[in-house]
């Protein structure tokens, strides 16, 4: 897709800001790390400020502020706002009005981050090119009751230039004298922020352009497993944005999301509380949607040359598909009806009632997987 610019300006600051770092980092940082060598406590420092900063994003500013996937104990809550501030990505008022905005316009003029407008604006055009009138932060009222969040607005830069910059640089002095405090404002410092900065920007890029939609095709957003790599579990964005309250992005246990599992064991630790989970049945029943939807796009598509054998097997995949709908369909409804019955008579749900309940939908998901495993590959045109 082509960059094009709406209705905009060039924001000074930002573009000042960000280009500062970017040339600073594959100039000033290498020349650095060449004629002064960098140890592993000044790698390891740079690691520690990634992830914490990073973290503060994903755990903090998105999951926990933007979405309300859980509830945090002030502890928490101030930690993500010091650390988040450190990325440079704007206090989280501004934030999280903008990616609740991109939730609710998504893919449309009203979404900051409109990847119709083209990839490179999704990615930092965005930012580099503020609108005329940038929208009121009239989505965040929720956010302005919470002390914490109005003093890292207040203070935001003071904080960040602190946490970003001043505390890697206090720790390097520390650590080895002058020389020290100086690779580590450069390392830990200035080549971390871009290190951050372009891991969310991918998200609302790459995440919106590469990768599949196995939940819902309503919006660009993607899934990629390779993205979770780099985003600490923000690449199942397809998830996201269709089950955007779950604190989960990768849902399955084995998708790699350390984001899920810093707030699970903060959840075991007592520091948050109300993890907010979708259905397992919601989440089957929307893979199983989007897959007859996906064939029967298919095969209705009558400009694609589809082999003879393949439009065989998609045509097996589509009439089992139908099965496993009126299926699935049925067997919620017999364990709905026989849950309502056990409460209405007062009668205890007793654990091999609710083993036969779970047996039964995971034999109907792994038949569902299976369909669902005959179907890759169609064409991307679907």
């Amino acid at each position: 897709m082509p960059f094009k610019l709406p209705d905009t300006k060039i924001n000074l600051t930002n573009s000042a800001f960000l280009s500062s770092i970017a040339l600073a980092s594959v100039t000033v940082v290498p020349y650095h790390i060449w004629t002064h060598g960098i140890d592993l406590f000044q790698a390891g420092l740079f690691f520690v400020f990634f992830i914490a900063t990073g973290l503060s994003i994903t755990l903090g500013y998105h999951r926990l502020f933007a979405h309300k996937a859980f509830k945090a104990s002030w502890p928490v809550r101030m930690v993500t706002l010091l650390f988040g501030a450190a990325t440079f990505e704007n206090c989280v008022l501004a934030w999280t009005s903008d990616h609740r905005r991109h939730h609710k316009h998504v893919d449309h003029d009203e979404d900051p981050y409109d990847i119709s407008q083209g990839f490179w604006y999704a990615h930092i055009g965005w930012i580099l090119f503020r609108k005329a009138s940038p929208p009121p932060w009239d989505n965040v009222m929720d956010l302005k009751k919470d002390k914490l969040v109005m003093i890292q607005s207040k203070y935001y830069l003071l904080i960040a230039l602190s946490m970003s910059f001043a505390l890697p640089a206090a720790i390097g002095w520390w650590w080895a004298g002058p020389s020290g405090a100086l690779t580590a404002f450069l390392v830990a410092g200035v080549l971390r922020v871009l290190a951050v900065q372009q891991m969310t920007f991918f998200i609302n890029s790459l995440c919106h352009t590469i990768g599949n939609r196995p939940y819902s095709s309503n919006c660009s957003a993607r899934d990629s497993w390779f993205m979770a790599i780099f985003t600490f579990g923000e690449g199942y964005h397809n998830y996201h944005h269709e089950f955007q309250h779950d604190y989960r992005n990768g849902v399955k246990w084995w998708q790699w999301d350390p984001t899920k599992w810093s707030i699970w064991t903060l959840s075991k630790l007592g520091m948050v509380s109300d993890l907010r989970r979708v259905n397992e049945e919601k989440i089957v029943a929307s893979q199983l949607n989007e897959a007859r939807r996906l064939v029967k796009k298919t095969l209705a598509d009558t400009s694609l040359q589809l082999e003879e054998k393949r439009e065989e097997l998609i045509r097996a995949a589509e009439v089992r598909l139908d099965e496993l709908a009126e299926r699935w369909g049925e067997l919620k409804e017999h364990y709905m009806s026989r849950a309502e019955a056990l409460r209405s008579s007062a009668a205890e749900i007793t654990e091999e009632k609710i083993e036969d309940a779970r047996q039964a939908f995971e034999e109907m998901r792994r038949e569902i997987r299976a369909t669902l495993a005959l179907l890759e590959g169609l064409p991307a045109a679907a």
